[in-house]
């Protein structure tokens, strides 16, 4: 059940309230396309180009559109502010390189999205940005890793790409010193906010669930005006800003997130409870599974345990393949959250570029695939996973 915040609106309102300017009376999302606007004095310019909540100056630096969706973002996260990328990985970098300079340590953990993974393991060494990688599962495995007066960054993602490991936010928020920050793609903010448990900065994909209609490419971070100030600066000079379209897709995006959400959760759980008892199917990882490891984490700080799940396919590689390849509803594609059900395999696309220890360490095999759960019907998906592991199960 989900809690109202200080106004007395509970998410469920405010994902359809947040993010409309005083006055406007449009529904839809307004567009506003062009990259830059006239300015009637020098001095406006000179006010307006260093001033990090302008939004009519030059859309690399902000936009009305935008702003909108920066602002609904924020009001979700209880963030003072929020600030929109071009990228999910281009808000990931701006977060490491807007925040840590060479010499810099950072601690982050084995668990991660590969992208983010390659940027801490191949691009932070050339910046002489010192990284650290715990795993995150191990209760204080994060403090015990920090250099006091030398780590800059704390960087978890929860639940994490693809197995769904699960880090404690209290813990985290807890910790003294660098500057906290959440990867919560899995997990927005109608499952869960980081800033509530004391965490700095929340950062998301927000082409993937709170888009929700695989038709907008963004990236969002929220956090205290200060934080947000300093980002905005970096930003600027990286460039990698979000567009007004996609800006005003992800708005409209945020429009159906609570039912959208509360649909995949739901048959989430079927299709992983379905999955857990077949014979051709090892390793099932949902959060809301009792099986999973981490289960009552996830009942203390998840208001639903979303539409993602992972599971192993008995056979190895050519089991997994047969079965992404059959199945008739699903789809293979990378990405998640959208309408459609969405399957990944690991192992040959969001994290081939890993070697096989590294692999093994996040819990990959060649036959672990991932399913985003869309919004068919849960019996027709079940059915159809059905039929795709008995053809798996002829060449296992």
């Amino acid at each position: 059940m989900s809690q109202p915040n200080p106004n007395g609106r509970h998410p469920e309102t405010r994902v359809v309230t947040a993010g409309r300017a005083v006055g406007e009376t449009a529904l839809a999302p307004t567009l506003y396309p062009t990259t830059t606007f006239s300015t009637e004095t020098v001095d406006l310019g000179r006010q307006m180009a260093t001033d990090p909540t302008a939004d009519r100056f030059y859309t690399r630096y902000g936009n009305p559109t935008i702003s909108a969706f920066e602002d609904a973002i924020a009001e979700l996260e209880g963030a003072e502010a929020a600030r929109a990328f071009g990228s999910g990985m281009g808000a990931i970098t701006a977060v490491v390189l807007g925040l840590c300079s060479s010499g810099d340590h950072i601690v982050t953990q084995r668990q991660l999205y590969a992208g983010t993974q390659m940027l801490f393991q191949a691009v932070c060494p050339r910046f002489g940005i010192d990284v650290t990688f715990v795993d995150a599962t191990e209760p204080g495995a994060f403090a015990a890793a920090i250099r006091p007066g030398k780590t800059m960054l704390v960087f978890a993602e929860t639940p994490a790409n693809p197995r769904l490991d699960l880090v404690d936010l209290a813990e985290l928020g807890a910790l003294k010193g660098p500057i906290t920050v959440v990867d919560s793609t899995f997990a927005p903010p109608l499952i869960q906010r980081p800033l509530d448990h004391g965490v700095q900065l929340s950062l998301h994909s927000a082409t993937k669930s709170i888009g929700g209609h695989n038709d907008a490419t963004l990236g969002v971070v929220s956090g205290s005006q200060e934080l947000l100030s300093w980002l905005w600066g970096f930003a600027v000079l990286q460039g990698a800003n979000a567009a007004p379209f996609d800006a005003m897709n992800g708005l409209r995006g945020l429009r159906t997130l609570s039912v959208r959400l509360e649909r995949q959760s739901a048959s989430a759980q079927q299709l992983a409870a379905f999955l857990e008892g077949h014979e051709m199917v090892d390793n099932v990882r949902y959060p809301g599974l009792a099986s999973h490891p981490q289960h009552d984490l996830a009942c203390r700080q998840m208001t639903m345990f979303g539409g993602l799940l992972t599971f192993d396919v008995i056979g190895g590689l050519d089991a997994g393949r047969a079965f992404v390849e059959a199945t008739t509803i699903a789809r293979l594609a990378t990405s998640l959250g959208g309408p459609e059900t969405l399957l990944t395999h690991p192992a040959s696309t969001t994290h081939v570029g890993l070697t096989a220890e590294e692999k093994t360490a996040s819990g990959i095999t060649d036959g672990t695939v991932r399913v985003s759960v869309g919004l068919e019907h849960v019996d027709d998906l079940m059915a159809d996973f059905s039929a795709a592991l008995d053809v798996a199960a002829q060449v296992a």
